[in-house]
């Protein structure tokens, strides 16, 4: 993918030198929880449980200002940023700023103004409008703050455990990402966030996310010209690594069909390819359908 020396998102946050400790709410029962060890084993109980608190925090296992607040804490220490990091960092602006140019064009096609996504860049932990967040859990959208989160450490992952390399490959990621703050827009995920608990939610997730997909081949059509040969096959084998199928076989020795949250990978890369061929938003309704024919 051509990127280098193109514009780049001013919508993008560094928050690698922010640490998170604590988190959940429940690290704050730390004095709730000296409590009912005073109960139980009087003051030379407690005495004893500050005494290791003091020895793991000495040794690095502990941050006590995990124990201060009710919730997660966060707090800044600089960030050692290799080059290699920061050459990632830089690429994801670049794409962010591609979908921007794409989304506005098509939205106002339609006579709807695109509201632009932020995106925060982290390390392994980070609190959002949505709570809190990982990097276990790859990069997401949330729709209560409107933003992308990343931990460019999923990168090595996609390439590593995914057998996903490629830097079109990572731009597939944040357009799908995006392609969910669309749909915000739009008002399709408040639809579908509506309906969790009812026994077809799955299904529901899983157009969703098939809609998501058809979203970012839509912005790969309209970013044809910064593309090198094979830029598509790469997005392909993302979208084909990490399809519920394949996950379930990796993780789980088996496929179970009714616990698909994202579709399948045969399905995932079709409607990419569809929102590649189409350009279009419309054309990417993954709701009429009957749920077999996804």
């Amino acid at each position: 993918m051509q990127w280098k020396g193109r514009r780049e998102s001013d919508r993008v946050e560094d928050a690698r030198d922010q640490t998170v400790t604590g988190g959940g709410g429940s690290i704050g029962g730390a004095g709730t929880i000296l409590t009912l060890i005073g109960r139980r084993f009087g003051l030379k109980g407690i005495l004893i449980v500050i005494g290791l608190a003091f020895v793991a925090w000495r040794l690095g296992i502990i941050d006590p200002r995990m124990f201060l607040e009710g919730g997660p804490t966060t707090y800044s220490q600089p960030a050692d940023v290799t080059p290699e990091e920061q050459e990632r960092f830089d690429f994801v602006k670049v794409v962010l700023a591609d979908t921007e140019d794409v989304w506005t064009k098509e939205l106002s096609r339609l006579g709807r103004r695109y509201v632009l996504p932020a995106m925060t860049v982290y390390r392994g932990r980070i609190n959002t409008g949505c709570g809190a967040g990982s990097a276990a859990m790859g990069p997401f959208y949330c729709p209560a703050d409107q933003k992308v989160y990343i931990d460019l450490g999923f990168y090595d992952e996609l390439a590593r455990q995914f057998h996903s390399p490629g830097d079109f490959a990572q731009a597939y990621v944040i357009a799908h990402e995006v392609g969910h703050h669309v749909q915000k827009l739009l008002g399709t995920s408040d639809k579908v966030s509506a309906m969790r608990g009812r026994p077809d939610y799955n299904e529901y997730s899983v157009r969703l996310e098939l809609q998501a997909d058809f979203y970012a081949g839509v912005w790969a059509h309209h970013s044809q010209k910064y593309l090198d040969p094979g830029d598509i096959e790469e997005a392909m084998r993302a979208a084909n690594a990490i399809g519920d199928d394949a996950i379930q076989k990796q993780t789980q020795g088996r496929v179970m069909p009714h616990a698909f949250t994202h579709g399948t990978s045969e399905q995932r890369m079709r409607w990419f390819m569809a929102g590649l061929k189409s350009g279009r938003l419309e054309d990417g309704d993954t709701f009429k359908m009957p749920y077999r024919d996804l």
